[in-house]
């Protein structure tokens, strides 16, 4: 696992012992990047469930402004902290630790860049589309990256004021990126 492109390029990352989580690949990082290259520079980024942090660390070497990474794991958090270290990158990040939902709640940030996640049997994706919405979290025009086990992991997406721009599949991953229309909570 490394960063593929940017100030970071080659820097290799440490992805979290065990099965808990689950890298993405870099075959799938490469084509979500290619479908967001133009769409990343001076952008804020949130990396929900980021597990080792590559694809905010990716957009961050690829010219983005700040990035947030969340992870319910202390283990992971750790992993990031020491992975932007790495990529000399941790002047431009804020790591949490925490339930994204309570995160959701407190915070005051907003985001321009979205990369979902979870573990591929939740159902993580539309609650956490919707908590983006309902607590304003998200510029109008957002990207948000999907990533997950299954071809529709929102079906709902529109009621929460997403509208679905592209799918793909690579093997067992299904990518869905999603721009955020607004459902009047963004910021103005």
């Amino acid at each position: 696992m490394r960063i593929i492109t940017g100030t970071a390029k080659g820097c290799p990352l440490d992805a979290l012992p065990g099965l808990a989580t689950r890298p993405t690949s870099d075959r799938v990082k490469e084509a979500v990047f290619s479908m967001i290259q133009f769409d990343i520079e001076g952008r804020n980024v949130l990396d929900l469930f980021a597990g080792s942090g590559q694809l905010g660390l990716e957009a961050l070497s690829r010219g983005a402004k700040h990035a947030v990474f969340l992870d319910i794991s202390p283990k992971a958090a750790d992993t990031v902290r020491k992975n932007a270290e790495k990529a000399k990158l941790a002047g431009k990040c804020s790591v949490f630790t925490g339930d994204y939902s309570t995160f959701f709640r407190a915070g005051r940030n907003r985001f321009d860049l979205v990369f979902l996640d979870p573990p591929y049997s939740s159902d993580f994706i539309p609650r956490a589309l919707k908590a983006l919405d309902s607590n304003g979290f998200l510029n109008s025009g957002a990207l948000t990256v999907c990533e997950s086990g299954t071809e529709d992991p929102c079906s709902d997406c529109a009621e929460y004021g997403f509208e679905e721009l592209k799918k793909a599949r690579y093997g067992r991953t299904f990518i869905t990126l999603l721009i955020y229309r607004g459902t009047g909570k963004e910021k103005t």
